[in-house]
């Protein structure tokens, strides 16, 4: 037993010894955590790349693409136009040796924007400036697909359109999904999302620098959202997204003077866009009321040579003939205040209450005539295309 415990007492002295001399001389022969001053390589585990989700990311708007890109397409147009003809070939001893030889043929010119699916079934939402007086439109989708396209409808006055595609086979297309209406505020992050001078899908980033745009001079029925995300040519049509990806926006025009980006870009607003969408979706056309009268901007000097006390409502400077305004007796000089109740504040105001009323009902208009203010039914006509107030 004396022997055992004897022998037990020298390996353990041995083993002792040993771990001494390697943890002194060879302290990575241990392996980490044991001895050592703590300088070893730790291990950690790394997520796989995309595997971390993007919403941990500041000041990433990864997710907002994604949803919206696929709903984005860019749109080919081109129109046949007829070439100049030569002065020579109304000549006629020109054309007795030279016959139709000199006769050119039919040149076609090219056009590029970009549009928004807005239904699984085909519907794609435009500018009308990106296809109007085109003979063939192709769209190709965020997936590589190349599609003819027909037009179901335009609107000049707001610059909007409808293409349709024809996918087929029961095939769906990825809808855009629209913003709650008057959900966008002055500094909310906004991305512009389209085909800038085709160099391909781009998406661009900024805020909403203003709301309700107007008196621009682009459209006969202007509320632009302006923007500084960078909004070059090929845009035009493209969409307009939140930091969600939702869509408050269809990308219309820039100020340039150089014509790229200048920090100064326009869209049309989601609620105008849709309205426009599901009337040419449903009878090819734009249907707006119409009174047939020219109204002028009350300025301080105009409202002070009429004695006004503000400048709010329109001046009627101008009465067609036979219109509805002319038949309820409305008069140049008379001051429209307000259209069914509602007030005027200026002459584009007035444009879009009168545009919102439906044609054939009676509707009161509240004016200003000699220092005094009446009420005059006035039956809504259908605006005539495409444009006249």
């Amino acid at each position: 037993m004396h022997r055992l415990w004897l022998i037990f007492a020298q390996t353990v002295t041995f083993c002792v010894a040993v771990l001494f001399v390697l943890q002194t001389l060879k302290p990575e022969w241990l392996g980490p955590g044991v001895g050592g001053s703590g300088a070893g390589v730790v291990e950690v585990q790394e997520a796989a790349p995309g595997s971390v989700s993007d919403t941990r990311k500041p000041g990433s708007y990864n997710d907002a693409a994604k949803r919206a890109l696929p709903s984005v397409v860019h749109i080919y147009t081109s129109q046949e136009i007829k070439a100049p003809r030569n002065p020579f070939l109304n000549d006629p001893f020109f054309r007795h040796f030279f016959g139709d030889r000199l006769d050119l043929q039919p040149q076609r010119r090219s056009g590029l924007g970009s549009g928004v699916i807005v239904s699984a079934d085909g519907y794609i939402l435009t500018n009308n400036h990106v296809v109007e007086a085109a003979d063939e439109i192709e769209v190709a989708t965020h997936d590589g697909r190349k599609l003819k396209a027909r037009v179901v409808g335009a609107d000049p006055d707001s610059d909007l359109a409808v293409v349709r595609v024809d996918i087929g086979n029961g095939a769906k297309l990825p809808a855009v999904t629209f913003a709650p209406a008057e959900s966008l505020r002055v500094g909310d992050v906004v991305l512009a999302i389209g085909n800038p001078f085709g160099v391909g899908q781009t998406v661009t980033h900024g805020i909403v620098s203003a709301l309700g745009r107007s008196h621009l001079g682009i459209n006969t029925f202007e509320n632009f959202i302006q923007t500084d995300a960078a909004i070059n040519p090929g845009n035009s049509g493209g969409a307009l997204v939140d930091s969600n990806g939702y869509l408050v926006g269809i990308n219309t025009a820039i100020y340039s003077q150089s014509g790229g980006s200048m920090g100064i870009g326009f869209a049309i607003p989601v609620s105008l866009a849709k309205s426009v969408m599901e009337q040419i979706i449903k009878t090819g056309s734009v249907t707006r009321g119409w009174v047939g009268v020219e109204v002028q901007e009350i300025t301080p000097e105009l409202a002070e040579s009429f004695n006004l006390p503000n400048t709010q409502g329109a001046m009627i400077a101008g009465v067609m003939r036979g219109s509805p305004a002319d038949r309820a007796g409305i008069k140049p000089g008379d001051i429209l205040l307000s259209v069914a109740g509602k007030p005027i504040g200026d002459a584009q105001s007035m444009l879009e209450l009168i545009a919102a009323q439906t044609p054939g009902q009676q509707t009161s208009l509240k004016i200003r005539r000699n220092g005094k203010e009446d009420i005059v039914s006035v039956t809504i006509a259908k605006r005539p295309q495409p444009r006249s107030e």
